[in-house]
């Protein structure tokens, strides 16, 4: 993949404070002026060192930024612990987000179109249905990324209860064909809270109380959450992704810049 003709496309969301979120963000800045004044404290405070915020040029330092946000919000990567205490594979540990493989967030990409699947959960037939669309079955280690149309209502109220999730035997067959990570543009890979508690309420089935993640109990594999700009790939395959985690120490998620890379030469 040259340099010279590498085009990245950037697939993720932005951690924006001015936007509706179920657990509000808080964003507080301090200016370049009030970074003065709080490295000259921090300074004298900590190390016992005296400089007038005055004699920096323009009385200014660096700004800050603090921030208060779950890992869930913006493009995130979901690790095994976020699925459950215990696992049924392994040593029954699941590993935190910090564990995870780096090799597990690079590499080729396939993007399905389910942008006509209504609120719900999507299932294996359909999952099967598109990989004859596009003429590609996912192969190991391919990341599959899930075009549900969600994306287009981020920042409001409907981003988080309007979308496609995807059901327990749709995640198998995924994963049965070798995927570990599993992307989508909506706020979860399953179906949405109310989705899913109504067709508990009538049916009394468990299996669909959050199938995608309850999997992840079984299976060992990562879910990103909340990507965008899907329909910029040049097509359903033929692109290399890149979803590095933060490393947050024994964290359950972790927030990703994904990029779709794309070799034009």
């Amino acid at each position: 993949m040259g340099s010279e003709t590498l085009r990245i496309i950037d697939l993720s969301s932005a951690v924006d404070s001015s936007l509706y979120e179920p657990d509000p963000v808080t964003h507080d800045v301090l200016t370049p002026r009030q970074g003065a004044l709080h490295m000259s404290a921090e300074m004298r405070e900590h190390f016992g060192l005296e400089l007038d915020p005055d004699e920096l040029p323009d009385g200014e330092f660096l700004s800050l930024d603090r921030l208060a946000l779950t890992t869930h919000t913006g493009t995130h990567v979901d690790a095994p612990s976020h699925y459950g205490s215990r696992a049924s594979y392994g040593d029954g540990e699941p590993r935190h987000i910090d564990q995870m493989p780096l090799d597990w967030f690079f590499g080729p990409g396939v993007v399905l179109d389910l942008t006509d699947a209504p609120t719900g959960a999507v299932g294996a037939a359909r999952l099967k249905k598109e990989f004859a669309r596009i003429g590609h079955t996912p192969e190991p280690g391919e990341i599959v990324l899930l075009n549900t149309g969600a994306a287009a209502r981020a920042g409001t109220r409907e981003y988080f209860t309007e979308f496609a999730g995807l059901d327990g035997p749709a995640v198998r067959l995924l994963l049965d064909l070798g995927v570990r990570v599993i992307g989508t543009d909506a706020f979860s890979l399953d179906a949405p809270f109310g989705d899913v508690i109504a067709r508990y309420r009538a049916t009394g089935d468990r299996s669909v109380l959050w199938p995608a993640h309850v999997v992840g109990r079984d299976r060992e594999y990562c879910q990103i959450e909340r990507l965008a700009n899907l329909e910029a790939l040049p097509g359903p395959y033929g692109f290399q992704v890149a979803c590095f985690p933060v490393k947050i120490a024994g964290a359950g998620a972790g927030w990703t810049r994904a990029v779709a890379l794309v070799d034009e030469q």
